[in-house]
């Protein structure tokens, strides 16, 4: 029996917010999450990008705090990026419309003074990346005894990023009587470590088996032979304008970034933006907002955005590469088929790739079918050093699965009694000059 938002005791104030947004019934996660959550056990909640899990943590949470209290934040939501904290700072204030509750998104990427403005007037609810919560609380201008629900959000990027350290740190310093709650998309034993040592007891929800991608991404792979028929083949598919309506396009590098952006800027109608780590921070939220909005039709990005990026009506995400953390490959099509909406993902692999896509099938336990490319697309010829990286690539592979491959490339012992070539003969074999002596 589905339950309304009402059934899960949602503040009213809260629910008039629902209202207006139009979020009429709750998702999956949420029915099964928020019940937990108010409860007051630590939860661990495990589900998909574009699942509603960070409604999921609010709506709860936004009910038990009631209204304005003090100064010091009562909840501390920590996310891996600065992208996620700025959206999560977004949900906050949509739900919080018709609530005197107040809040913060704080960030690294711009002087941290600018951030203690915010959050020295009084906070009830502050959003924060590990890096810029230490600057404020070092600085003291930030007090977190008055810390009550700790939401740990994105855990799986946290420890990819390497921010475990700073959670320890932060362990010592928050009250010990708190509820925690820690949500990820996937739950792979380094995750469940960290929950067991965070949250002690915990009661775990989940919507889908750990690393199940989103059921209403259709998802397909192109196999191409190299880097030129990849911008080939996605300078043919954006030409339908119609289809390809709103995408993302994720690659490696930001090389491959300029390298997209220069080939469909000319060759592509709409709007286009590109996202990597050398563009200014206002650069990089701008771009995000205005492909929220609907005004950028293409956005090109590394996976600086592929967590925190929530737009609705994405209809395809295109892998340009195969990105080199598999659980990124879950975050980057759930980009997608957002809030009940269907989406496409499309990944381009060469023959350096299958090795990978065949561990991404085995993450996501299904096989992704292949797309011929269309008759229209030039496939060109790989060139030299490309061709080189490839199966220097494909040797690296092969050496991992069997310890005892030597491979096409590996360095090959010099013989002894190998005969000195004339040079080396001629340098060893050439006497020494004779210093002058001085006259006396």
């Amino acid at each position: 029996m589905k339950k309304s938002f009402e059934d899960l005791k949602i503040s009213k104030a809260i629910l008039k917010a629902l209202d207006e947004i139009g979020f009429v019934e709750p998702t999956p996660i949420q029915q099964k999450a928020i019940p937990k959550i108010n409860s007051g056990v630590n939860v661990v909640g495990i589900a998909q990008t574009g699942t509603g899990k960070t409604a999921a943590y609010l709506l709860p949470l936004f009910t038990k705090l009631k209204k304005a209290e003090g100064v010091d934040p009562r909840v501390l939501i920590l996310v891996p990026t600065r992208e996620l904290s700025i959206q999560v700072g977004e949900d906050v204030q949509e739900l919080t419309s018709y609530s005197d509750l107040r809040h913060a998104a704080v960030f690294g990427g711009i002087g941290w003074t600018k951030h203690a403005e915010l959050v020295t007037p009084g906070i009830d609810i502050l959003v924060a990346t590990p890096g810029r919560l230490w600057d404020l609380y070092r600085a003291g201008v930030l007090s977190l005894k008055k810390i009550k629900y700790l939401v740990i959000d994105e855990a799986d990027r946290m420890l990819d990023m390497g921010f475990l350290p700073q959670l320890k740190q932060l362990q010592e310093i928050l009250p010990r009587r708190r509820q925690n709650l820690l949500f990820s998309a996937t739950f792979p034993e380094t995750v469940e470590k960290m929950a067991e040592e965070f949250l002690d007891h915990f009661e775990k929800v989940g919507v889908a088996p750990s690393a199940t991608p989103v059921d209403l991404v259709t998802q397909k792979v192109y196999r191409v032979p190299n880097y030129r028929t990849k911008l080939n083949l996605i300078q043919h598919l954006l030409k339908d304008e119609n289809t390809f309506s709103r995408v993302i396009i994720f690659v490696k590098t930001k090389e491959h970034a300029e390298g997209v952006f220069k080939v469909i800027k000319r060759k592509t109608e709409g709007e286009k933006r590109i996202l990597h780590s050398n563009k200014g921070q206002n650069t990089r939220i701008n771009a995000i907002q205005a492909f929220k909005a609907g005004e950028v039709r293409i956005l090109i990005s590394t996976d600086v955005s592929a967590r925190g990026l929530d737009a609705s009506l994405v209809s395809h995400v295109i892998n340009f590469d195969i990105p080199n953390n598999y659980d990124d490959y879950i975050h980057r099509i759930g980009r997608t088929a957002r809030a009940g909406n269907k989406g496409d993902a499309v990944t381009l692999i060469t023959p350096a790739d299958e090795w990978h896509l065949k561990k991404i099938e085995e993450l996501i336990r299904m096989e992704i079918f292949v797309e011929e490319i269309p008759s229209e697309v030039e496939i060109v010829e790989t060139d030299f050093d490309e061709k080189q990286r490839q199966l220097r690539e494909i040797d690296r592979q092969r050496k991992i699965d069997d310890p005892t491959y030597q491979g096409a490339f590996h360095e090959k012992k010099r013989k002894t009694g190998i005969k000195k070539t004339y040079t080396d003969k001629f340098k060893r074999s050439k006497p020494r000059q004779k210093r002058s002596k001085r006259k006396r």
